[in-house]
């Protein structure tokens, strides 16, 4: 799975409307409202590395309300979960 980060400013008056749209759409995994430089994040994930491409410049930076965005591609992913089972049959319960 390859894996990008994506920081988004947009229009202020449509934050919402703009993270429900970019939430919608195919290799878009979370959209997350957030304080700081930026207005929104979103984490794409795809199949294929040149998929990044098409998801951040043909679907993201056309997304009516999005006036920027700057995008950083991960390398690798360190976490206490595998994030390959969770995005594939969901998390398991915490224990």
């Amino acid at each position: 799975m390859n894996t990008a980060i994506v920081h988004i400013d947009c229009a202020t008056d449509s934050i919402p409307e703009v993270a429900e749209a970019l939430a919608a759409l195919d290799g878009v995994s979370e959209v997350y409202s957030v304080a700081g430089n930026v207005d929104l994040i979103a984490i794409v994930r795809v199949p294929h590395f040149d998929d990044i491409a098409e998801v951040i410049a043909g679907k993201i930076s056309k997304t009516e309300g999005v006036l920027n965005t700057e995008s950083h591609i991960a390398f690798r992913a360190y976490s206490k979960h595998d994030l390959e089972d969770a995005f594939a049959i969901g998390l398991p319960a915490a224990d």
